[in-house]
């Protein structure tokens, strides 16, 4: 793969960065996730930086923690905005920063009680909360980064926001799911990797550089410290592994466009031998079925199994990346001479669906990968993504294929509702995972098979002219004419009638 080095504006190159990581771990589901980040801050020294879609300081970290019951020097509140108070208080001279995207910044700022905590922020010199808005029109900033002292990171698809927070089990109606005005949303999944060492310090220049560009003071590196924000309680599934990063960003002004993110699905599908695991919120990117598309035209294609929301979330959504995985769904369908592809959505074991909000892939248990990029087209030309990556072919990661299997087997469990063991025992019985997937009964929880709907001529008109969705940030004023579109001149995929 190309790119080691320094930005260079390069949009064909597909990593900015590969650095050592002492430790890393990909976090499944947001109730381990806000515990764990609850305890990593709790042990920070210089500086939280939080990059985020959304924030929301009324949500509770700490899940079900009964901090009151503890002796009084080792209380702290659960809460985000009175968390980061609180550690500001607590440790002279650490930093909070916020970067979220600006869209709807007036309704952000009156979500109940947050109009207090933003001004509690605003007369906190320690804490410093900024909207980004260095973006072309109509594009967003989506990147999901935190890093701690520089020596600690995440990088994924989870916001420290409302809606996210559920657990492996996703109950149905679990009572713990609730929003801070006290109304129950249903199951949600979601992933994040967690990484320690200079990998972090790689994703602190990445935060840095975006708070410069979103108007911010510039912030200068952590000093070098002999403790780790590492939570204490996490025994990490990776140790001393080489970590990619990848990003996607317009051009605006003075910077560069980045389609890393793009042109390292590309490479990844095309190095597939066995098989594709891919978790992911949308499917509707051109350029990723397409590389799907010439795998699956191939004699012996590998097995590629997609696990999706059964509909996305909001009405635009779903008017724009449902109509378009349909379309490209059906269009694969004509390739796959093999049977090789399965889409599956998620399902409890009351029949509820369950949201894909995570963006992961698993390729051959040789590469892991996590980040905020949606498989759709935004993501690769538009908005602001970072994924990471952990590659067993690269020299010194050998070591990481076992855990990477396990994860692979942990996840799909967890789809299915039964032990890792037994999924695992299913695996080696069938060969595929499409043939584990189908001897689980569907009385419990379990991956059902996505059905395509028909689509009208208006949600066709829609999909084919990527009207919601294009590729690079000028197609969104450009007549649908001189569209590129779903299926391109001279594409490999072709429009299904």
């Amino acid at each position: 793969m190309a790119g080691t080095g320094d930005e260079t504006g390069d949009v064909t190159r597909s990593v900015w960065r590969y650095a050592r990581a002492s430790r890393a771990h990909v976090v499944v589901d947001v109730a381990a996730y806000f515990e764990l980040m609850y305890e990593a801050m709790l042990r920070s020294r210089q500086r939280i930086f939080l990059i985020g879609w959304d924030f929301d300081s009324r949500i509770r970290l700490a899940g079900g923690r009964r901090w009151w019951n503890l002796p009084r020097k080792d209380r702290y509140p659960a809460r985000l905005g009175s968390y980061f108070l609180w550690l500001a208080r607590r440790t002279p001279g650490l930093q909070i920063r916020m970067l979220k995207w600006n869209f709807a910044a007036l309704r952000y700022l009156f979500r109940g009680t947050m109009i207090l905590d933003l001004i509690r922020w605003f007369f906190t010199p320690a804490v410093d909360f900024k909207f980004d808005s260095a973006h072309p029109l109509g594009c967003c900033h989506h990147q999901k980064v935190v890093v701690i002292d520089d020596c600690f990171a995440v990088c994924g698809g989870i916001d420290m926001t409302s809606d996210r927070w559920d657990t492996p089990e996703h109950r149905d109606d679990d009572p713990r799911r609730r929003r801070p005005n006290g109304k129950l949303y249903g199951p949600w999944h979601d992933v994040t990797m967690l990484i320690e060492g200079e990998a972090a310090l790689a994703l602190g220049e990445l935060g840095r550089e975006r708070w410069r560009q979103a108007g911010g003071r510039e912030m200068l590196p952590c000093l070098p410290q002999d403790t780790s924000p590492w939570p204490a309680s996490l025994a990490a599934e990776f140790i001393d592994v080489e970590v990619g990063i990848s990003r996607t960003r317009a051009k605006y002004y003075d910077t560069s466009e980045l389609r890393e993110i793009e042109a390292l699905f590309i490479e990844q599908i095309a190095r597939a031998k066995h098989f594709i695991y891919a978790e992911n919120q949308y499917f509707a990117s051109r350029a990723i079925a397409e590389a799907i598309a010439r795998r699956l035209s191939e004699p012996d294609p590998p097995e590629v199994v997609l696990v999706m929301p059964l509909s996305s979330d909001g009405w635009l959504q779903q008017q724009a990346m449902d109509s378009a995985r349909v379309r490209l769904l059906h269009a694969l369908e004509e390739r796959d001479h093999a049977e090789r592809l399965q889409v599956y959505v998620p399902m409890t074991s009351g029949g509820a669906p369950i949201y894909v909000h995570a963006k992961l892939m698993i390729i051959d248990d040789e590469i892991v990968r996590v980040g905020s990029a949606n498989m759709n087209n935004r993501s690769m030309g538009l908005d602001s993504e970072a994924d990471v990556f952990i590659d067993a072919a690269r020299p010194g990661n050998a070591h990481a294929m076992p855990a990477i299997a396990a994860l692979r087997r942990r996840l799909l469990a967890e789809h299915c509702g039964i032990a890792e063991a037994e999924l695992a025992a299913l695996l080696a019985e069938h060969g595929t995972m499409a043939g584990a997937v189908a001897d689980v009964p569907d009385t419990g929880k379990h991956l059902a098979p996505f059905v395509l709907r028909p689509l009208t001529d208006a949600e066709k008109a829609v999909a084919d002219n990527a009207l919601l969705d294009p590729e690079r940030p000028e197609e969104l004023f450009e007549p649908i004419s001189r569209r590129r579109g779903l299926f391109r001149r001279g594409g490999i995929l072709r429009r299904p009638v």
